[in-house]
């Protein structure tokens, strides 16, 4: 009985934590407005709606290199957001989803502080297959 009660505060403690963790990540002032340029925001995606391996690749580039600020599912709850004074954002937020794809891909490739800038590391194929990702984590 006692090493039950134990398992179940254990979980309460987790469950606490976890629920604090995403609630913060939420309660940060969002940044100030990113306006993209209007050629950029009309860019269209080279990687076909819904390509289950575009998204799988997009996945994996999300775990190495957006997960740590962003969260595993985009909810801005990552481990490094913490330290960050401004919102990760929630990119499964119908604000974030409506966003067009060349605005997600603009965001990603040219980034601000704190958020850095990916095009000298990943390639216009290799983001687009992020933003086709990120088009997953919608609610």
């Amino acid at each position: 009985m006692k090493n039950l009660k134990q398992i179940l505060f254990g979980l309460a403690v987790i469950a606490a934590f976890t629920f604090t963790q995403t609630t913060n990540a939420q309660a940060k002032p969002k940044g100030k407005e990113w306006k993209v340029p209007a050629a950029d925001a009309s860019k269209k995606s080279t990687v076909k709606a819904g390509d289950a391996s575009a998204i799988s690749e997009g996945k994996s580039i999300w775990g190495t290199n957006c997960k740590s600020c962003h969260g595993i599912k985009g909810l801005g709850d990552g481990s490094k957001a913490e330290k960050i004074d401004i919102s990760c954002g929630d990119f499964s937020s119908k604000e974030f989803q409506s966003k067009s794809d060349g605005e997600m891909f603009y965001y990603t490739k040219i980034g601000r502080k704190p958020m850095p800038s990916f095009k000298e590391k990943l390639s216009d194929t290799e983001l687009w297959q992020v933003v086709a990702y990120m088009r997953t984590l919608k609610k």
